[in-house]
């Protein structure tokens, strides 16, 4: 470790990168812990209370706080048929009350598909009867309760709560209060409902733009650019009493390979992991993150075994704790994914203990709560998991529950829902979405819509897209028709949308990732030969302009939520000018090194 200016870095070449390396300095030894007073049961803001309260815990209650994972239903004790028997069928009990009593859960994590959010009273009085539950245990422990709320593509608690564009729509901006303030309000919100842990701030550097699993969930390309997106992410969500997790360390952003389904290698060399993925985690240590999230991936320089990064020693305690020197939580990526599961048959036992032997801390969804809790528990009792390594991880757990205010006052007041979608916000959602929507090209000025062009349609990918471009338009005066086509049209569909772009004056066509649609890329080119004006907008990633090479007119928008294709309707009848620039570089389809359009570019109205 070397320091420049009272931070950290790994090496004189990452503090050069980041600061120049003039000044640096070699780490000073650690201070011995203090022997605590447990004579008297310490107030829960104690610097005692953590290793006083490990004192007391008996193995089985240490054992539970190293999990976090999933329940069904609206309530605690939800009784309702379905999801009494989606509980049964993954954890072998009927409710999450019964969950956090058998295995003295650190945590829970929140899903729509697992019925958890469905309004704000709803998820705030789901928070504190979760915590109810678990502050009458014997040890009175709250749990940290977790959600994705990234936004964009990821997404868990939907309207009323505030909702933004995700991070490359942030990055887009080019301005990082943009990220300040999405991340302030999210993280207000969230601990409104009781959320009090969000794992939303992807500090990947999208490095790759057929990275099928990141893309626009990351601030862009440029590693300094994303560093200093994820730092202030980190510090207004944590100012806010929700901790903050940034992932997927060691880097997730050169992949072609989905490790929900998948285990992908990334085959960096360390110097690139120093110039490219370190940076943004450097600058979350150096703010103090709470909690860093685990890769299942493999990464040959810095892990010789093939073991995914959640696994591996040398990744997730010589490299994060070691060198970038981090002393929060680590917590794995879900445990249920295919990346997760390296021994076959045998990783739902072997996966947690391994896990936790590499150097993590919380260990988040296990495909069986049962054998992984047993894993765990036989490990320390035969002495391959030391009881110092239980206490450690147990202890970074605590203390992330005493930071961040779980432990003073572990449930929520209803009176603070009124944060939740406040009118401030949303505004502030507006006006930061509508500064990410980046005009790539107008060539033929087709935009901003003319007066005269009443009729307008608006087709390809989306549902809920398209029906909200329509209603927006059409809000303005427009006469729109729709033909969503889907994300592979038929011929049929083809047709349709082509006949009523005769009709029209213009023609707006929102696309996909159209590199792995043939389907959408055969719709834009039937609708170019209408002989109308064609728009086309990039709802996800920007990279579909490599594979429509005479398209004249593109906007990207990074994302297909409401709030973006609001924005949008407003950019397109000139309301907005536009003023994104792009976060990554649009490289020419099939070549490895040329570039349609560089990052930072981006065009307005008025030049």
């Amino acid at each position: 470790m070397i320091k420049f200016g009272g931070r950290w870095f790994t090496s004189i070449a990452l503090c050069g990168l980041m600061l120049g390396s003039a000044g640096c300095e070699e780490e000073p030894p650690p201070a011995p812990p203090a022997t605590p007073d447990c004579s008297a049961p310490p107030e829960v803001s104690s610097p005692d209370w953590v290793p006083c309260r490990l004192k007391e815990m008996t193995l089985e209650e240490k054992v539970g706080q190293l999990f976090m994972t999933h329940a069904y239903g609206t309530s605690a004790a939800d009784a309702d048929p379905k999801m009494v028997e989606s509980n049964r069928k993954d954890h072998g009990l009927d409710t999450a009350e019964q969950l956090v009593e058998r295995y003295h859960l650190g945590g829970i994590i929140y899903f729509t598909w697992a019925n958890n959010l469905q309004t704000p009273e709803q998820i705030a009085r789901l928070s504190n009867g979760l915590q109810e539950v678990a502050m009458r245990q014997e040890r009175a422990i709250p749990l940290l309760v977790a959600t994705d709320q990234e936004h964009g593509v990821v997404v868990r608690v939907t309207e009323p709560a505030t909702q933004f564009p995700g991070n490359m729509a942030l990055g887009a901006t080019q301005d990082v209060e943009t990220a300040r303030q999405a991340a302030a309000i999210t993280g207000r919100e969230l601990r409104a409902l009781g959320i009090n842990q969000n794992f939303g701030t992807v500090a990947d550097v999208n490095s790759n733009p057929l990275n099928p699993v990141i893309g626009v969930r990351s601030f862009g390309l440029d590693p300094l650019r994303v560093a200093a997106f994820t730092q202030v992410q980190v510090v207004a969500q944590q100012g806010e009493g929700t901790a903050s997790t940034v992932k997927h360390f060691p880097g997730h952003g050169d992949t072609d390979v989905d490790s929900h389904y998948g285990l992908p290698i990334i085959n960096h060399s360390r110097q690139q992991f120093d110039a490219v993925d370190l940076p943004p985690f450097v600058a979350a240590i150096d703010a103090e993150v709470d909690a860093i999230m685990s890769a299942h991936i493999v990464v040959p320089a810095l892990e010789s075994s093939g073991l995914p990064a959640t696994l591996s020693h040398a990744i997730m305690t010589d490299l994060l704790r070691g060198q970038l020197g981090f002393k929060g939580v680590v917590v794995s990526d879900s445990l249920s994914m295919q990346g997760a599961k390296p021994y076959g048959d045998q990783s739902d036992a072997r996966v947690p203990v391994e896990a936790l032997k590499a150097g993590v801390d919380l260990l988040l969804m296990p495909q069986r709560i049962d054998v992984a809790y047993n894993a765990v528990r036989d490990a320390v009792n035969s002495g391959e998991i030391s009881q110092e390594r239980l206490d450690e991880a147990v202890g970074r757990i605590l203390t992330l529950k005493q930071k961040r205010g779980v432990l003073a006052q572990p449930l929520v007041e209803l009176a603070g829902l009124q944060r939740v979608g406040a009118a401030e916000h949303l505004a502030a959602a507006n006006a930061i979405t509508e500064r990410g929507i980046t005009l790539v090209k107008n060539e033929a000025s087709v935009l901003p819509l003319k007066p005269e062009v009443g009729k307008v349609l608006v087709t390809g990918w989306g549902v809920t897209a398209t029906a909200t471009l329509t209603q927006e338009l059409a809000r303005r005066g427009r006469s729109v028709e729709t033909v969503e086509t889907g994300t592979s049209p038929t011929q049929a569909k083809i047709d349709a949308a082509v006949a009523s772009a005769a009709r029209a004056d213009v023609t707006v066509v929102l696309v996909n990732r159209v590199w792995t649609s043939n389907a959408q890329k055969a719709l834009v080119r039937a609708l170019q030969g209408a002989n109308k004006p064609v728009v086309v907008v990039s709802v996800r990633e920007p990279y579909d302009l490599a594979h429509l090479p005479d398209v004249s007119t593109y906007v990207a928008t990074y994302g297909y939520q409401p709030v973006s294709m609001k924005a949008l309707a407003r950019v397109l009848v000139g309301e907005v000018n536009p003023s994104g620039h792009l976060p990554v570089s649009i490289p020419e389809a099939g070549t490895g090194s040329g570039v349609l359009y560089p990052m930072g570019h981006g065009l307005s109205y008025d030049g």
